[in-house]
């Protein structure tokens, strides 16, 4: 563990006497403590001492009290995250502590980790949300060793899908998609346009729903679109995108037809304008349940999850939501480019995050496209004059 906590003197005025400032190991904060003089040299002396004195005393964990560590964490490191994540890694914390009740920093075991997965597994929560929610924790504890609160981070062992699938629900198909679009005006007949439009762009460009909401025709807003380039692309703020990266990104070329399709005279503000029957905007979290409720009346069912009530758990379909569609994007593209081609596109950070999502093709449709290249169109066993026997294939 770091011991390092320098002592620096400080004047605060020349009637006054000198003060020995120093920063508190455990809690961050700014300390100070009066010299009893006004010289110089004896002050720095006595600042010697401390620095001596504070490091021998070493900083043990059952001193430091949990939501201490949190709110430090949350300070120091936290605020430079972008808000939503900022609150994914607090509440992950918090969690922690409200399931397996601890005060201390000392209890944070790795068998006290291993309780907590078990707990929250009993109460329903699915494996990839846990497996998320033990990643924020594993960072805190990282952190935690990096400035000295921490002389080792507990074990964790962070949960894994069975399937080797990290998608918590699989993606759409087009048919599943046009169900959808018939199913809009059953289930909003009120203003079924703008859901039209709304998830025929999500469907087309691969966005996610804050990204859709977001996107504007107006070239100084975060999160825009350019149509000026040789090829319509998207140019995207730091404050714009989930990972803070500032970039300009390739667009789909069936999203730009439709993007192009708007007269020129309508292309300011929002592209997409959800707006409700108090002629307002609709927030970010209606929106989704919209798209659920219309997922849900199309009878398009994208996966399953466990819901814990009274101590017996349900299992319970889920329905096609705003994300089921960028699934569908990327898996629909992960026929037609490459790999890494598909990760520009989705803009993901790591092109593993590309792989373990959408290039896990149905063997069918490969076999198809193996088939069809050998020369026989429909993907049958069928022999042609200038095909060779399967056998001869070298």
């Amino acid at each position: 563990m770091s011991t390092e906590n320098k002592v620096t003197v400080a004047s605060y005025g020349p009637d006054r006497a000198l003060s020995l400032c120093w920063r508190d190991q455990i809690t961050g904060k700014r300390k100070t403590r009066s010299a009893g003089t006004k010289d110089w040299r004896e002050a720095e002396r006595l600042a010697g001492e401390l620095q001596r004195e504070l490091a021998s005393g070493s900083i043990s964990p059952s001193r430091i009290l949990f939501d201490d560590f949190v709110n430090r964490y949350d300070e120091e490191k936290l605020t430079t995250l972008a808000p939503a994540s900022r609150k994914d890694y607090k509440e992950a914390l918090l969690q922690l502590k409200r399931v397996l009740g601890i005060e201390n920093l000392a209890r944070l075991t790795s068998s006290a980790l291993s309780t907590f997965q078990a707990e929250c597994r009993k109460a329903g929560m699915g494996e990839v949300t846990l497996m998320k929610k033990m990643r924020y924790i594993k960072a805190a504890m990282t952190w935690g060793v990096k400035i000295g609160l921490l002389t080792k981070a507990p074990a964790i062992v962070i949960p894994k899908r069975s399937n080797g699938s990290l998608a918590k629900s699989r993606a759409i198909t087009t048919e599943e998609y046009e169900r959808v679009l018939v199913a809009i005006p059953k289930a909003r007949p009120q203003d079924a346009a703008q859901w039209e439009r709304f998830i025929t762009g999500l469907w087309l460009s691969g966005l996610r729903r804050a990204e859709a909401l977001a996107l504007s025709w107006d070239a100084d807003e975060a999160f825009c679109v350019c149509l000026t380039e040789r090829r319509p692309i998207f140019v995207i703020r730091s404050e714009g995108q989930k990972s803070g990266r500032a970039e300009t990104c390739p667009m789909a070329p069936d999203f730009a037809e439709f993007l192009l399709a708007t007269p020129a005279a309508e292309r300011v503000g929002k592209v997409f304008q959800l707006i409700d029957h108090r002629n307002q905007e609709m927030k970010l979290n209606f929106v989704g349940k919209v798209v659920e409720r219309i997922g849900r009346a199309a009878g398009v069912k994208v996966g399953t999850t466990k819901q814990a009530k009274d101590g017996t758990k349900t299992t319970l379909p889920v329905f096609a939501g705003c994300h089921s569609y960028r699934r569908g994007f990327g898996s629909k593209w992960a026929r037609r480019v490459s790999t890494a081609v598909l990760k520009r596109l989705m803009r993901h950070v790591n092109i593993a995050t590309t792989e373990a999502y959408y290039i896990i093709l149905d063997a069918a449709d490969v076999s198809n496209e193996l088939w069809q290249k050998f020369g026989c169109q429909d993907g049958s066993l069928q022999q042609t004059n200038n095909n060779p026997p399967v056998d001869s294939i070298g």
